[in-house]
């Protein structure tokens, strides 16, 4: 497996790859085209490619499968594209030490799932999402494409999270409340009530501090 990125976010997930039983630590990569003067290896074992050409060597003659190691949703969604346009597979990563529903459950393509995450049944989870440690989402949520949902996050029944939206750690969506497309959910923040697109809100309850601008 590729991950993309070979930093802080990165360095988490090959947490997750350890746990996993489908063989994703063999021939185990990172990704990092920015910082082409660092090492080549992370923690004196793993290579770390530098271009999309290495990339795309790997992907045909070793592993075509990828997971996100970035935290930016804008910038998960845009490495996803490019990534697959060189013949890589955006794979999920669920801990084992998450306590995943065993029914209705949906989890997109790319979505990392970590320690002592919680999701109860008939959740949705899309394409590309974060759910950090000690994550809360129970019954009948749907959280879009590229979320990122920090630590210690609350999702109460029946709400909705838009794409791209960032949900802080320790905030809480009450049920009911759908949430729009590329908002920021401040820390510690109580959403009582529906929230617009691309806004920042923040409080408890919470109310709209700050419009957005949507990122392309």
């Amino acid at each position: 497996m590729l991950i993309i990125g070979a930093k802080g976010l990165a360095k988490e997930v090959l947490e997750l790859v350890y746990q996993d039983e489908n063989g994703l630590i063999d021939n185990l990569v990172f990704y990092d085209d920015v910082n082409l003067k660092g090492p080549d290896k992370l923690y004196d074992k793993y290579p770390i490619l530098k271009s999309k050409e290495a990339a795309q060597r790997y992907f045909k003659m070793v592993d075509n499968r990828f997971a996100l190691g970035i935290g930016n949703p804008y910038l998960r969604q845009k490495l996803s594209l490019v990534f697959e346009e060189l013949g890589g597979v955006l794979t999920s990563i669920v801990s084992a030490k998450a306590g995943i529903g065993q029914h209705g459950i949906s989890i997109g393509s790319g979505s990392n799932v970590f320690e002592q995450t919680i999701v109860s049944n008939d959740v949705t989870i899309g394409k590309g999402v974060l759910v950090y440690y000690n994550t809360l989402i129970t019954h009948d949520v749907r959280v879009g494409d590229y979320v990122e949902l920090s630590p210690g996050a609350v999702l109460l029944g029946r709400c909705v999270i838009g794409d791209f939206t960032h949900i802080g750690s320790g905030a809480t969506i009450l049920q009911d409340v759908t949430v729009g497309k590329g908002v920021v959910v401040a820390a510690g923040a109580v959403v009582t009530k529906d929230v617009p697109d691309y806004c920042m809100v923040a409080g408890v309850p919470a109310v709209v501090k700050k419009i957005l601008t949507p990122e392309n």
